[in-house]
């Protein structure tokens, strides 16, 4: 039998942004990108990043390092399974059960020992995610070269800063920059439900006695683990949708509802400061390239990264918007109380709709968008 090979010494990394039920496009990317790779071949990212739904993805590639395309196929067998009731409580006496318990802890007193309180109750993706990562092989597949780090990211409430939860070789040493920094740790489930934890939406999570959210709160900016983590090469699968024109709201003569405002906030946290950090990258990027590279050389820290970023090619509220029906009938009661209907002004849907319809629909779309660019992966992988 053939051995496998690794990627040792490659400075290339994968960065999955957060989504909520729009992570399940990256996996259709991911699962393009197989084709261009033998099946004994390990992940030919070896830095591996991800911020909210995106670290659950990036964790479980670092479970199956060792084998890109066996780790690609269980993430997308996963999520053409989903079903909301696996990610949060979704029946009626449950989700209504939820916001009446957490109306009644506003009741308590202040020495009383408190749970988070959230709109939704999350506590079925905890035990989803304990049932289907092996944490353990994370460690075995940076000991034999498979992989070189994995960084989960999430946001502090107790101090506001972003920290990034890195699993890696020795060699890798913490950092310390304005607002965000980097933490050696062993990551397990709860770095998961914390990076996940969509403000609001659900409830926040204890690590070392502070509570933490959705990664891309506080994330200026999302680009700064990998680096740190040694990428000169990024891979970036984002959630940036297009606005298609027959879902314009230019004529729209009401004001937005609550969960069109929601909508945009969320759309705003997930992609715009990805779009802002890219730009900020090209700039430097220009900047070293009118430096002589001999003086690059000598200055530690002055190099180039070069980014390859792929965007959805459909607006995801457009497609959610289809799946409406499938969404539980408590969950929908409870948007209906916020505004959400079957329709495409809000992005709220797209990302609670944890159902293998959609997300199926989602898995195809991230394919065929990777396989429409398949020269383009290539040359930048060097497959």
């Amino acid at each position: 039998m053939a051995s496998k090979k690794t990627y040792k010494g490659s400075k290339t990394s994968l960065l999955l942004t957060g989504g909520g039920a729009r992570a399940a496009y990256q996996v259709g990317v991911l699962s393009a990108i197989t084709k261009f790779i033998p099946r004994n071949h390990g992940i030919p990212f070896p830095i591996l990043s991800g911020t909210s739904a995106g670290a659950i993805n990036t964790t479980a590639l670092a479970c199956y390092a060792s084998c890109f395309h066996l780790g690609v196929k269980k993430l997308e067998w996963i999520w053409k399974n989903l079903t909301c009731e696996k990610i949060y409580h979704s029946n009626s006496s449950q989700v209504f059960g939820n916001l009446f318990s957490g109306m009644l802890a506003t009741f308590q007193a202040d020495y009383a020992n408190r749970t988070a309180r959230s709109l939704l109750n999350n506590d079925p993706l905890r035990g989803l995610l304990n049932q289907v990562m092996d944490f353990k092989r994370i460690d075995v597949n940076i000991l034999n070269d498979y992989l070189s780090s994995l960084s989960v990211t999430a946001s502090n409430y107790t101090t506001g800063d972003s920290i990034t939860f890195f699993q890696s070789a020795s060699h890798i040493k913490p950092w310390h920059r304005a607002k965000r920094r980097g933490e050696p740790a062993q990551i397990n489930s709860e770095h998961l439900m914390a990076s996940a934890a969509i403000p609001l939406v659900f409830p926040s999570v204890k690590i070392r006695k502070q509570h933490f959210g959705d990664g891309s709160i506080h994330q200026l900016s999302p680009l700064s683990p990998p680096i740190h983590l040694g990428a000169k090469r990024i891979f970036i699968i984002g959630v940036e949708q297009p606005k298609e024109p027959m879902h314009a709201m230019e004529n729209n003569p009401h004001p937005p509802t609550i969960s069109t405002i929601a909508g945009h906030m969320l759309d705003s946290v997930f992609s715009d400061t990805l779009q802002s950090d890219l730009e900020r990258l090209h700039r430097i990027n220009n900047t070293l390239s009118l430096i002589d590279e001999e003086k690059r050389r000598k200055k530690e820290g002055l190099q180039q990264i070069d980014t390859f970023v792929i965007n959805p090619s459909h607006d995801f509220n457009a497609i959610a918007a289809e799946y409406y029906s499938y969404l539980p009938f408590g969950i929908k009661m409870l948007l209906r109380s916020v505004g959400v209907k079957n329709d495409p002004e809000s992005s709220l849907l797209s990302y609670l709709l944890f159902d293998k319809h959609f997300c199926s629909h989602l898995i195809k779309l991230g394919f065929d968008d990777a396989a429409a660019k398949e020269d383009e992966i290539r040359a930048f992988l060097s497959l």
